[in-house]
Parts: structure tokens; C-alpha cells; sequence
């Protein structure tokens, strides 16, 4: 029978005060896991405290910038000191900036890299040695559509996710060998409070011509929630995917299969 389970395992999903690391954690708990997450602040931490305890979920949470080594190594002591080594890790913080590439300035490009794909190398490499010790682990690196297209105003953020889904490859070949699987989950437009405006209908009861153009390019004609990405990622984290490793699992209602509607 096929095992979905993720009873004894200790997941570390980083960034999941809310969004989408808050439903893949929320997902981890109720396939059994114990789950540990950090934010940047320490009002971010409480907010999702507060958030998993609603849930029933007894969660652990720590202050932690993913983009500082330091950091990084103190808090994966701490998480092994309070519920174990880590067998499962996701790399879910992030950041965007929409700016104009010939606008955008070095620091800021810098930025985005340094939060979406240096971050993940980081708290990678501060697991993967207690996985090898222990026999095995899971990385789940939060990738995107951007990881294979372009798209106006997100050059930094298409970079670092391109590059992350290298990154989640070549995790996977080097370390494949000690029963580590490097995957990817590539999110297409998830319906969440920070895309609610772009969903917002117009006064003429029309829709946002921003959620009208999603709607189409999408053949599920809808936009994703958190919940699609619940299912994906338990697999990902349990032995039913023992031999899946370097692949990004695209959750996208189908946008990267779809040449769009011809215009009328």
C-alpha cells in the first residue's frame, strides 16, 4: 500500500507564518509530522503561532533570516533540540519585486536572489548532513512558473527561481545516493490575501483585467488555493515519492501545457 504518512518525521517549512507555507505545514501536521517554522520578525512568529494553535496544531516557531548562515545553523540546533533532526525540509520564504528591469537597481536584484535562492541553499546545506547521518531525507524547494518563463517587471524574481529549480536538481544529484529527494513545487496563481485585489471585481461588476487574463490562460479556469498545493506536497514529503528526485511538480492548473485562447 502506498505510505503517505508522515507520522514521526520533523518537517522545518521556512516562511510559513501564512500563505503557502502555512497550508503545506497545516498538510504536514495532519499526515502527522511535528512542525517547526520561522519568519523574519518576531510579531510574524506569534501571528502564526496563534494561527497554527486555531488549527490544533502544536507548532514550534523561531525568529530566523534564512539569508544568514549564522542564523541558519543556530536555528536548526534549536529545532533538533526541540523536536528532532530534520526529515523534511521546505524552502517556501520568499520575496518579489515588481520593478522594471532598466529601473531596477543592483541592490535590489541582489535582494531577491539572496531570499529566494541563496536562502535555499543555506538552510539546504545546514540539513542535509543530519539527513545523511539518519538515513535519508526530503527537501521541497518552492519553485515557480517563473522557474520557466519570463515575464514583464519580475526579472530578479525569474532568476533566482530559475535557479532554483537547478539548484533543487542538483541537490538531488549529489545527494541522491543517501536517500535524499530534492523536489520542486512550482505554484501557478494561488487566489491569497496579497493577490486579493487582482481579484477584486471592477465597479461595473466585470473582473479585474488582471484575474480575467489568469481565468484564460488557465485551462482549469480558475485560480489556485492554498489547498491544490496541500496534496502535492504531502507526496513529495512522504515515501510514496521515494523515487521521484529533481523534478518540479508544476501546480498550475495547466497554464505551462496551454498556448492560450485564440483572441476574438
Amino acid at each position: 500500500m502506498v505510505n503517505f504518512s508522515l507520522e514521526g518525521k520533523v518537517a522545518l517549512v521556512t516562511g510559513a507564518s501564512y500563505g503557502i507555507g502555512f497550508a503545506i505545514a497545516t498538510a504536514f501536521a495532519e499526515a502527522g509530522a511535528r512542525i517547526a517554522f520561522n519568519d523574519i520578525r518576531q510579531e510574524l512568529v506569534d501571528k502564526g503561532l496563534a494561527s497554527y494553535r486555531e488549527k490544533g496544531i502544536d507548532a514550534k516557531g523561531y525568529v530566523c533570516d534564512v539569508t544568514k548562515e549564522e542564523q541558519v545553523r543556530a536555528l536548526v540546533a534549536a529545532v533538533e533540540r526541540d523536536l528532532g533532526p530534520v526529515n523534511i525540509l521546505v524552502n517556501n520564504a520568499g520575496i518579489i519585486k515588481r520593478i522594471p528591469m532598466t529601473e531596477m537597481k543592483a541592490e535590489e536584484f541582489r535582494q531577491v536572489i539572496d531570499v529566494d535562492l541563496n536562502a535555499p541553499f543555506i538552510v539546504s546545506k545546514a540539513v542535509i548532513p543530519s539527513m545523511i547521518r539518519n538515513g535519508g531525507g526530503k527537501i521541497i524547494n518552492i519553485c515557480s512558473m517563473m522557474s520557466e518563463l519570463g515575464r514583464e517587471t519580475v526579472s530578479a524574481y525569474a532568476a533566482a527561481k530559475g535557479g532554483l529549480k537547478m539548484l533543487t536538481r542538483n541537490i538531488a544529484s549529489e545527494y541522491g545516493e543517501y536517500n535524499i529527494q530534492c523536489n520542486g513545487i512550482g505554484p501557478g496563481y494561488i487566489a491569497t490575501p496579497q493577490t486579493a485585489p487582482l481579484r477584486e471585481r471592477q465597479p461595473d461588476g466585470s473582473r479585474h483585467p488582471f484575474d480575467a487574463f489568469i481565468v484564460a490562460k488557465t485551462p482549469a479556469a480558475r485560480w489556485g488555493t492554498t489547498d491544490d498545493l496541500k496534496g502535492p506536497a504531502v507526496f513529495l514529503a512522504s515515501s510514496a515519492s521515494d523515487f521521484v528526485n529533481g523534478h518540479v511538480l508544476y501546480v498550475d492548473g495547466g497554464i505551462l501545457a496551454y498556448i492560450g485562447k485564440q483572441p476574438q
